[in-house]
């Protein structure tokens, strides 16, 4: 398989489904990994899945990325919008990071509107959806294939 991509999601995601769903949708995130894989072979990459709900974790996938992951496509989930520790990780294993978020953060509550990790990710998607992830992915495919992330 060609290139490596790890797509981390962060606390609440395991709910995908369950919870609220006119804002999430009722896509399962087991149903929404599958249809990643399968997006994923056709475009020639590996993927790895994980989420958790717990800071730490997530902060030693991404440390555990160094060397495995040739890019990351990152839904913190809440930890968007307070955790340096996680921008910090990111920026440290010098992985390029997509930030992706199945609503539109610009649209909700004031305090869901900053990010503190899209500043070291190369770009952030918001408000498409479940589709966001297959947008991340296609971008993912072309920037780590040496296209250039401003051109199809």
């Amino acid at each position: 398989m060609g290139k490596r991509v790890l797509i981390v999601n962060g606390p609440n995601l395991n709910l995908l489904g369950l919870r609220e769903n006119s804002i999430y949708g009722n896509m399962t995130l087991d149903k929404l990994n599958d249809i990643i894989c399968e997006k994923a072979g056709q475009l020639n990459l590996s993927v790895e899945f994980y989420q958790s709900n717990y800071e730490g974790g997530i902060i030693d996938k991404i440390h555990g990325a160094k060397g495995t992951a040739d890019i990351i496509i990152i839904n913190p989930g809440a930890y968007t919008h307070y955790s340096y520790a996680i921008r910090d990780a990111i920026k440290a294993v010098e992985i390029p990071a997509i930030e992706i978020h199945i609503s539109n953060i610009h649209c909700r509550e004031e305090f869901r509107k900053t990010s503190v990790i899209a500043p070291v990710c190369m770009g952030q998607i918001s408000g498409l959806g479940t589709k966001g992830y297959l947008v991340a992915l296609y971008a993912a495919a072309q920037m780590i294939s040496g296209g250039n992330k401003n051109e199809l």
